[in-house]
């Protein structure tokens, strides 16, 4: 939920008008826009580059993930390795956008260790391939936009942990 939405359905909640904090906050969000979609614009339009780059680094500091008997082992699965972190690269995108964690949240973090644990895939590995995706992204950014990314990158390494 943005902070617009979080501010209205607050005030609503208790029959009031919008705080001056609330609106400052709100002018805050609504000034950052344009940095916010300029760093998702970045991220969607660099996808392939990001994914495949941070694919190359996972593997090759985990070749055991792509070894037989590994989850990422053979083309189908290494497919659907990166599949998963285009997925993640996307959620990304979406908080970003919104300014918030909440979609990253409600659309792919739930249950994700249990997910991943059940199907015999190291939720570390996971992890660090998505730490590899933040490193390729922000390294196509400015620093207070690489910055930004970060964070969102980093809430859902931390999910994973």
């Amino acid at each position: 939920m943005s902070i617009v939405t979080k501010s209205i359905v607050n005030a609503d909640a208790e029959a009031r008008y919008l705080s001056p904090g609330e609106l400052d906050r709100i002018k805050s969000f609504v000034t950052s826009g344009e940095s916010r979609l300029r760093i998702a614009q970045t991220l969607t339009d660099s996808r392939e580059r990001i994914v495949k780059q941070a694919g190359d680094a996972l593997f090759q500091k985990r070749p055991d993930v792509v070894s037989p008997g590994g989850n990422a082992y053979g083309e189908e699965m290494t497919a659907t390795c990166l599949r998963d972190l285009d997925y993640y690269l996307r959620l990304v995108t979406y908080g970003v956008v919104s300014g918030d964690v909440t979609p990253i949240e409600e659309i792919g973090i739930v249950g994700v260790r249990e997910m991943y644990k059940s199907l015999g895939t190291p939720v570390e590995a996971v992890a660090q391939g998505i730490a590899e995706m933040k490193s390729a992204a922000v390294s196509m950014m400015s620093g207070d936009d690489a910055s930004e990314a970060g964070a969102y990158f980093d809430y859902v390494i931390g999910a994973m942990q």
